[in-house]
């Protein structure tokens, strides 16, 4: 659905707040039979004409994963979370917070998740559409950017969305504090598919 669609006609709240019945997925709930990259906490599935790209550090912790469709691209993070609260509505409101005060007009919308914040933002190739997505788990949230002609209609790039859906979060059981980001490593050099 196109975010103009979205900002003239919102989604009633009462469809808007039925839970989505796709993923992200915690490992507990995941599909079977998927084939997916381990980067730790993030199980993310192997898709068709996505380019993965990782950034890490000298010892290996992975500090940003983008995967790239197209002219469209989809930043993930995975971040601890209190065991019976999410924290996806605080953050959005941070992000917000942060966007008007470096000057940009950002827009909530309702999204498939609930709800999702949208920004015009300039960079040094010009001005590029990005749209924050957050998902409450149990103990997890991910924050998913899409960037490009995905941030307005991600029917542009439907392998980005289902990156997505079909992403799955390995919580494991340390304590970590709350929007502590999960570790994450570099991948395996193979592939390998989720137990049936």
């Amino acid at each position: 659905m196109a975010l103009s669609t979205l900002l003239g006609a919102p989604v009633p709240r009462a469809e808007a707040e039925k839970a989505p019945a796709v993923g992200p997925y915690d490992e507990t709930e995941a599909p079977a039979g998927i084939t997916q990259l381990d980067l730790g906490a993030l199980l993310l599935p192997v898709v068709d004409d996505v380019e993965v790209r990782v950034q890490s550090d000298e010892e290996g912790r992975i500090q940003q994963v983008v995967l790239v469709n197209g002219e469209s691209a989809l930043q993930l993070g995975v971040f601890a979370a209190p065991r019976n609260e999410g924290i996806w509505d605080e953050v959005r409101g941070e992000i917000h917070a942060q966007l008007s005060e470096d000057g940009v007009a950002a827009k909530e919308v309702e999204g498939v998740y609930g709800i999702e914040l949208y920004a015009r933002v300039r960079t040094p190739d010009g001005l590029i559409d990005i749209r924050f997505v957050g998902v409450n788990g149990p103990r997890w949230m991910v924050r998913a950017v899409y960037q490009g002609p995905a941030a307005v209609d991600p029917g542009v790039a439907p392998a980005l969305v289902e990156c997505l859906e079909h992403l799955v979060v390995v919580r494991g059981q340390q304590e970590l504090p709350v929007r502590e980001p999960l570790p994450l490593r570099l991948p395996r050099e193979e592939p390998t598919s989720s137990s049936p």
